[in-house]
């Protein structure tokens, strides 16, 4: 082999090795139709967050990609949980970078910084199939923590940014069940671990221990938490807040009738999302307010959708995060909540998901304080009716799941918290 020969193989396969690298400086993972698992994909850029490296969220680019600095442990995530990704060079990032900040387009770069620390507040003895948001933070394999009173009284909300609420009846009307359910193991068990448990913490009823968690939840919201609840904690939340100077409660449910003209009572100066809303008053109704649309739905299972609103990616970035999704029609699926009435909405409330019946809203959000929350109606997005005692739902036969990537997308949005004070 000659010398000349010799020098020019060198150079190719300096060229080539070039080549690799420069190929190796970033990696795209796609949440448009393109990603086969987009719920796992959110676990993978949290345990990116958790090893302090930050993440791109290009909002409204390919369903909400993510950009992610080349990492070798980063693409084994990726391999091993069957994350779609693509590796591109660093001129290819900042061209999509370019495009994605560009005038002429509604979308928008936000760089995730830290991984929130998670708590869910559910009881002990609940599996993570008896609610969406445990399914899909265990899918996606996204750390959090159990709290409930004790741990909410004791002060304990102070160590997590996000909390969610378990489908919980604030109210202390053990979720409305008394009509259907009195006579149920479960139902009596519940209702005594219950009463129990709020001899234990220094109250006589129920409906006080309910409301005094309800206040601390306020206070964690207020002093800027992020907070995200699904089916019967979203209006119960707020009806207990309502009704904090009177008694809902009927004797079956706290062993006293309720307080005559306790609807003219109601201070709506402390709820979150809802007002002016209308209280049921037959405790054999399950049913809580007129604030769910549920008993007056007559939508068709196949015409039963919800749409995503859009917005402004550059000057909206909150209300963007939250609806990112590789689609923006949504199948549709019942709860104890199913959806809000529009007419007991507060004015200031960002509308994030209607379903096109009479203006019933599935997706909320807003501000309270220096905190924010997230409201969504319905109990599991892949199952239309869930009832007791159904078996929980697989998510590994829903990976792409566009109804569950709406509960991941409140997973991710606090870790965004110092760019959105930035825009």
């Amino acid at each position: 082999m000659t010398c000349r020969f010799k020098c020019k193989f060198f150079i190719i396969f300096l060229l080539f090795l070039g080549m690799n690298q420069i190929v190796a400086q970033f990696m795209l993972i796609p949440m448009d139709e393109n990603q086969h698992e987009h719920l796992k994909a959110y676990g993978v850029v949290y345990r990116t967050l958790e090893r302090g490296i930050k993440v791109k969220w290009l909002l409204n680019y390919r369903g909400g990609a993510f950009l992610i600095p080349y990492d070798e442990e980063i693409k084994d995530d990726c391999l091993m949980k069957n994350v779609d990704y693509e590796e591109i060079t660093s001129d290819e990032s900042i061209q999509i970078l370019n495009e994605v900040e560009s005038p002429a387009v509604n979308m928008h770069a936000v760089i995730l910084e830290k991984p929130p620390k998670i708590a869910v507040y559910s009881p002990k003895d609940n599996m993570p199939w008896d609610d969406a948001v445990t399914l899909a933070l265990t899918y996606a394999e996204i750390p959090y923590d159990v709290v409930y009173d004790k741990e909410v009284l004791s002060g304990e909300l102070m160590k997590y940014d996000w909390l969610h609420l378990h489908h919980e009846d604030f109210t202390g009307q053990y979720g409305r069940f008394y009509a259907g359910y009195r006579t149920a193991p479960w139902y009596v068990e519940r209702k005594q671990q219950l009463e129990k448990l709020a001899q234990e913490l220094g109250f006589n009823k129920v409906s006080k221990l309910k409301l005094a968690v309800a206040e601390e939840i306020l206070k964690f919201v207020q002093g800027g938490g992020f907070l995200f609840a699904m089916c019967s904690a979203t209006d119960t939340l707020d009806i207990a807040l309502a009704a904090h100077n009177t008694d809902i409660c009927e004797a079956m449910y706290d062993g006293d009738p309720s307080e005559p003209n306790y609807q003219e009572k109601l201070d709506f100066t402390k709820t979150f999302a809802f007002e002016n809303f209308i209280l049921e008053p037959d405790p054999m109704v399950y049913e809580f307010s007129n604030i769910d649309t549920s008993r007056k739905r007559n939508v068709p299972m196949k015409n039963d959708y919800f749409e995503l609103y859009e917005f402004s990616a550059k000057y909206d970035p909150v209300p963007t995060m939250l609806t990112q999704n590789h689609t923006v029609l949504i199948k549709g699926f019942y709860g104890q909540t199913t959806a809000f009435n529009p007419k007991t909405i507060k004015k200031n409330i960002i509308i994030l998901a209607e379903t096109g019946w009479n203006g019933e809203v599935k997706y909320l959000h807003g501000k309270k304080g220096k905190g924010m929350f997230t409201f969504y109606g319905g109990h599991d997005p892949e199952d239309y009716k869930h009832k007791v005692g159904d078996p929980k739902t697989e998510l590994k036969l829903y990976p792409t799941s566009p109804g569950y990537r709406l509960i991941l997308n409140n997973i991710l949005f606090p870790a965004a918290e110092k760019q959105k004070k930035k825009t």
